[in-house]
């Protein structure tokens, strides 16, 4: 053979070699973070400086920099997601709304964001201002803007393509099809189901010749599923909304990190900071996927916080501290407030919540207490508590409403409330003043509600369900929130102004301090 002979064939073999090379991308993802700038406790609440200099907490904005920065600097061609729920959960939120999640999330390089419910928290114009701010694209496909002025024609877009390593990545965005239920939207938005919108996307990305494309879902676990099974073309679901922890390590995760529904890769690293998830995918020349591995990185005291960073984070605590460090109360014991309680069960804090809200309004013929398991953020350790924890578990500056309906309008509510328990739907109901048995072997919406007492001063009572109660809640709830419609509306009987939740709930406790947490079997399974 020739020499120009031999260099052409070289020259080919290296083509061929190039042309079909696989593409190897590290995904670097958090979810529902709920403004957990400082490091938590390994009950998702405050962590002291002591404990934290101790080893004993997690998270926070300083841990989640040193991760983000150590896994960039191991050289891999990567991204940087957020599935969101940036919003809502602490002090920090209350006082700087979307903006300190703005400024920490452009610093650590993020490169797009799911709209999550708690982002319309405080209606669609706070969500604007944040997207003034923000250096990175913003996704939400399922949600028609067009009607909404303050985000009519702005940055949120359905899908992005992103250029990464010589190749493109579409990324699509979704929230929640219930938004409206789950937060405060607005009426000008309408929700359209995450199938569909995904597969309109998918489909024109694909025609523009993207054929790696990562969904972005604020949806839960459960729907993330659904989406892989339904639509075609997707490779990679990186989700949030339901806190669900999947690893391969964890006894106390709920599937497998990456699930793998449908050749779909499906993750999600639980929330608040506590983890930085981290998935290595292979794809083929032809945008095939064909490798899915990781597993969430804990961010626990192994991981050095960021020094620049933990100063920022210190300096927007400065303004806070007078507030949450206000000592108001101690407790006997831990209050739990977990989600995996709360959502599915009777729970201390529910019991504590609901007691002080039936407490405050006693006096006023109120009978009966129900509010959301979802509106409890966190538990509480015991010893003193602050303002500030108090605020944690109660961030949605909620007021109390009382209301008049029927026993049968209570009961509706309560099945309504116990449809979910499966997907740790946050309508799960606490109560107070009276007692139910739900049988979670039937369909929802079927029956669950077997049995509902009410408490009288001859002990608990069946309910009449044709009598009339007075009853308390949140005002997120008595205007229908989290699928409580049955006690919206003008014919109630309603007063939604009174005192603030928060403020309800601590003084209960600094009037029963040291407040000994309990629970009573008011809720039980059949």
């Amino acid at each position: 053979m020739s020499f120009r002979l031999f260099a052409s064939a070289a020259l080919l073999a290296l083509s061929a070699g190039a042309a079909s090379a696989d593409y190897k991308l590290t995904i670097l993802h958090t979810n529902d973070f709920h403004s957990r700038f400082e490091p938590i406790s390994k009950y998702d609440s405050g962590c002291s400086a002591g404990d934290n200099e101790a080893g004993k907490c997690f998270g926070g904005s300083a841990r989640l920099s040193s991760a983000i920065s150590a896994a960039k600097a191991a050289g891999n061609t990567y991204v940087l997601l957020d599935a969101g729920d940036q919003f809502q959960g602490s002090l920090f939120y209350s006082y700087y709304h979307g903006k300190l999640a703005a400024e920490l999330m452009n610093r650590f390089g993020y490169d797009a964001m799911a709209v999550g419910n708690h982002e319309f928290d405080n209606g669609p114009e706070v969500l604007a201002s944040f997207l003034e701010l923000v250096k990175f694209p913003v996704l939400m496909a399922n949600a028609d803007l067009s009607g909404e002025p303050a985000l009519k024609g702005g940055p949120v877009q359905k899908s992005v393509v992103i250029e990464r390593g010589g190749e493109k990545l579409g990324i699509i965005g979704l929230t929640p099809q219930d938004n409206p239920e789950l937060s405060s939207p607005g009426p000008n938005i309408i929700f359209t189901d995450p199938v569909d919108a995904v597969q309109a996307e998918v489909d024109r990305l694909t025609a523009e010749g993207v054929n790696k494309i990562i969904v972005l879902s604020h949806s839960g676990y459960g729907v993330d599923q659904r989406i892989a099974a339904e639509t075609k073309g997707v490779d990679v679901i990186v989700g949030g909304h339901s806190h669900t922890l999947l690893s391969n390590t964890s006894d106390k995760a709920s599937g497998p990190y990456p699930t793998m529904v449908n050749g779909v890769a499906i993750v999600q690293a639980y929330a608040y900071g506590k983890f930085l998830g981290e998935l290595n995918v292979t794809f083929d020349d032809a945008g095939n996927l064909i490798t899915a591995e990781g597993e969430p990185l804990v961010m626990d005291a192994s991981v050095t916080e960021d020094p620049a960073v933990s100063a920022r984070v210190k300096e927007a605590a400065a303004p806070l501290e007078e507030i949450r460090n206000k000592v108001i109360a101690s407790a006997a014991a831990t209050i739990d407030g977990s989600r995996d309680s709360c959502r599915i069960g009777e729970c201390a804090m529910g019991n504590l919540v609901a007691d002080a809200m039936l407490d405050r309004v006693a006096d006023q013929g109120v009978s009966i207490a129900i509010t959301n398991g979802g509106g409890l953020r966190a538990s509480i350790d015991a010893g003193d508590v602050t303002m500030g924890e108090v605020l944690t578990v109660l961030p949605f500056q909620n007021t109390l409403s009382t209301f008049e309906v029927t026993g049968q309008t209570i009961i509706d509510a309560l099945e309504s409330g116990v449809s979910q328990a499966e997907e740790g739907g946050g309508r799960f109901p606490q109560v107070s003043g009276l007692a139910f048995t739900w049988d979670p072997t039937k369909p929802p919406m079927g029956g669950r509600i077997t049995e509902v007492l009410v408490a009288s001063e001859d002990g608990y009572v069946p309910i009449d369900p044709e009598a009339s109660y007075l009853a308390v809640t949140n005002n997120y709830v008595r205007n229908g929130g989290d699928g409580y419609k049955m006690f919206s509306g003008d014919d109630k009987n309603a007063y939604d102004f009174g005192p603030d939740l928060a403020d309800v709930t601590a003084e209960y406790l600094a009037a029963n301090s040291p407040y000994q947490p309990y629970t009573d079997e008011r809720i039980s399974r059949k």
